[in-house]
């Protein structure tokens, strides 16, 4: 295709600042373009982009649903596999009043004598909160059961008691003889192990079962007092899904299930340590996504990198650029062809086509483009059927590239036919070059000239 021209050369003829059909459309064209952005050509441009988009959308929506199970752990009301509905239920049909706090507000507010308070995550709470529900149950004889329970929460409601933590957890024996571990058997613990300020063996208000490795998992401090304190290493005896497994529903209805009524208190997150200080959004974010975010604009940057096309200064010209016909006319034709534009190939070929062909038939510029005028005009000096020359100046574009070719061939032979002949200047050009070449001959052989 690179063979189309529209200019009157193709090798080092005259400059140009632009061809003729560098303009918009011209009259006799259609009204579309073959160039302008298709519904399909934009879907294939941007179709990676909606896929990526979706691809992240859909990750987000599935880590969400993973993280949700985290929000209702433990939970009275979840049925998720770590959620707490099943214990709830068999303690609202043993007759246990349950009452579910989320501030340690409503925690106190509900206690009364004869009264057990369940944690769920003593660790998310401020030393200030343990503390005064610490105080609050003493007052009011609460028996306290602590569920994984840290260092944090050791020093306040079990003093003098460590706190080891991250141990694994698995069936374990009771280790110990208690009307409690009689009923319930091995259970599923572990988590934290604790060294309790006394010896069990000695103190009968301290019991320690269910050891690993010699750290008991259940530690029940002031034993048989109403303000008894239980420590439970982990919590997967609440669990829904381990609830059937070993002896864990015996095991915590005996814990949750002694006195009629339950204070189950879920920490929220604006009780735990530092909620009371301005945080940043980074801040506030989970490790991992600070994580993910610093990988995106890692991958942001690189792909910025990559496409870019100036890594260096933006270059400065002087306008306007003068630039050769035949580059012009190839580098067009170039373009044309990279988007299958022949309709617009054709008509630029034809247009140009007509706008010479009527000054040498006699018409003015302005008749160029009109078929009436034209045709008739053309047929009359070629002597060529008015048919064919409608065809080949005003016909549809064509289909295929070497129709195309074929095309501007034709109308190449069609401007040939009607250009005069030129004078033969070879003679004269050799004439003057040889006369040139003798007269500095001979002023090269006589010195006086």
């Amino acid at each position: 295709m690179t063979a189309t021209g529209t200019g009157t050369g193709t090798g080092t003829g005259p400059t140009t600042t632009a061809p003729a059909t560098a303009t918009g459309d011209t009259p006799g064209t259609g009204t579309g373009s073959s160039v302008s952005p298709t519904a399909r050509r934009i879907w294939l441009r941007s179709r990676g982009l909606l896929v990526a988009a979706a691809v992240l959308v859909l990750t987000g929506l599935v880590l969400a649903l993973l993280r949700s199970g985290d929000n209702s752990a433990l939970h009275p009301s979840s049925a998720a596999p770590l959620g707490s509905r099943a214990i709830n239920q068999l303690l609202t049909d043993h007759g246990v009043d349950i009452t579910v706090a989320t501030t340690s507000d409503e925690a106190l507010a509900a206690l009364r004598p004869g009264t057990t308070l369940l944690i769920t995550h003593p660790e998310d709470l401020t030393p200030e909160r343990r503390e005064t529900l610490h105080r609050a149950t003493q007052r009011t004889g609460t028996r306290t059961v602590l569920v994984a329970a840290g260092p944090g929460t050791t020093a306040v409601f079990a003093p003098g008691t460590e706190a080891i933590g991250h141990l694994p957890t698995g069936e374990l024996d009771p280790g110990c003889t208690t009307d409690l571990t009689d009923r319930a058997g091995s259970a599923q613990l572990g988590g934290y192990g604790y060294l309790p300020p006394t010896d069990p063996a000695t103190d009968p208000t301290t019991l320690a079962c269910y050891p690993y490795e010699g750290l008991p998992t259940l530690l029940t401090l002031d034993a048989g007092t109403p303000t008894e304190t239980v420590l439970l290493g982990a919590p997967d005896i609440l669990h829904n899904q381990s609830l059937a497994d070993h002896g864990n529903a015996s095991l915590a209805l005996q814990l949750l299930g002694a006195r009629d009524h339950l204070v189950w208190y879920l920490p929220t997150g604006a009780e735990a340590p530092g909620s009371d200080d301005e945080r940043s959004l980074t801040q506030l974010m989970a490790p991992g996504w600070r994580w993910a975010a610093l990988q995106l604009a890692i991958a942001a940057a690189l792909a910025a990198f990559w496409r870019g096309r100036r890594l260096g200064p933006v270059l400065t010209e002087r306008l306007p650029i003068t630039v050769r016909a035949a580059e012009t006319t190839e580098g067009r034709a170039r373009l044309y062809h990279r988007n299958g534009a022949r309709d617009r190939a054709a008509d630029a070929l034809r247009t140009a086509a007509r706008g010479r062909l009527a000054p040498r038939v006699g018409l003015p510029a302005a008749a160029a483009h009109t078929p009436d005028t034209l045709v008739p005009a053309l047929a009359a000096h070629t002597g060529q059927p008015g048919h064919d020359l409608h065809q080949l100046l005003f016909g549809p574009p064509p289909a295929d590239d070497p129709a195309l070719v074929a095309l501007a061939d034709a109308l190449d032979a069609l401007e040939n036919r009607l250009t005069p002949d030129r004078p033969e200047t070879t003679d004269t050009t050799k004439t003057s070059d040889t006369t040139d070449t003798t007269d500095t001959t001979d002023t090269a052989k006589d010195p006086r000239q």
